[in-house]
């Protein structure tokens, strides 16, 4: 009941930082777009779609962790947790999409004449820079304490909004000084480079996760230190962790002395389970198999 209600809680710190992101990304993105298009800067209009694109993004975050939540039933015995690195990766294809929307538009406008920037839109640039930071390190911190890779890709979507608007910033600095236009459509297309590569290389972490491939070796290693510590266990032979949602799931091989009654090897493997799971911090279930000692001696059943 501990773990359900700590879980619970990680989710709902998980859902406000999402809501504040929405509410967020769609004040600044209607006053980018507006200010760009007033302001003929089209690097600040690309920035505003990115913003657009963010308040999609976290909204598909905010549904991710709400079903991520939901407790197991008959047709997802494990639960549905794979929700939220599903989640991640729809956030880390929208970047990528903004980022060629932003892209092709940018190439358009640079073969076009058009007015230079308002220079008050650089003022502009500035506040949300401001208040981008501020909020990838407030997400960034709420990812890391509930371990949330879907929150871990909002905050990193904050993150590239900057960078976007820092780019904006010198494209409009350059139109500016050298009477040049086409230097805001270059700076949009340069942030669109970003975002591309920011998605390409967070698309990773939520596959890694869809896929079951190891967490880090770490938790792994604290699994078998404290199985290892319970009396009556001779080793361990295999340890496997997988992440499902906020919480693992562990699959361990334990060795015990193979001339144990069967009833004894069963209490030894309730021992186990029980002390990983209060030992161990987010895991939500383990599946223990008893090895007899012998058994280590047979090469052949070691790689089956």
């Amino acid at each position: 009941m501990d773990m359900i209600d700590e879980t619970e809680l990680q989710v709902r710190r998980g859902l406000h930082s999402s809501l504040i992101s929405i509410g967020a990304n769609f004040v600044l993105a209607l006053s980018k777009c507006l200010a760009g298009f007033i302001g003929h800067s089209f690097v600040l209009v690309a920035d505003g779609i990115e913003s657009l694109s963010d308040v999609f993004s976290s909204s598909v975050v905010y549904f991710g962790l709400r079903f991520a939540i939901k407790p197991p039933d008959k047709e997802h015995p494990y639960g549905h947790g794979k929700a939220e690195p599903v989640a991640a990766a729809i956030v880390s294809l929208a970047m990528g999409a903004a980022a060629v929307a932003i892209a092709i538009e940018s190439i358009s406008l640079i073969r076009t004449p058009h007015p230079l920037p308002e220079i008050y839109t650089l003022w502009v640039l500035l506040v949300v820079f401001g208040i981008k930071l501020v909020l990838s390190r407030y997400v960034s911190s709420v990812a890391r304490d509930i371990n949330s890779t879907a929150v871990r890709l909002d905050a990193w979507h904050h993150v590239s909004d900057a960078v976007t608007s820092l780019f904006a910033f010198l494209g409009i600095s350059t139109a500016l000084w050298t009477k040049n236009a086409r230097a805001d459509d270059w700076a949009a297309l340069f942030a669109s480079c970003v975002i591309m590569f920011s998605a390409w290389r967070q698309i990773r972490l939520p596959l890694a996760e869809i896929l079951d491939t190891a967490p880090p070796p770490d938790i792994e290693q604290e699994v078998r230190e404290v199985a290892a510590s319970v009396p009556g266990v001779m080793g361990l032979e295999k340890c496997f962790v997988r992440k499902v949602g906020f919480r693992y799931y562990v699959d361990l091989h334990v060795v015990v002395d193979g001339d144990l009654t069967v009833r004894s090897g069963h209490q030894i493997s309730h021992r186990v389970e029980d002390c990983v799971l209060a030992k161990v911090n987010r895991v939500a279930k383990v599946l223990v198999h008893i090895e007899p000692e012998e058994e280590l001696m047979n090469p052949s059943h070691s790689e089956m």
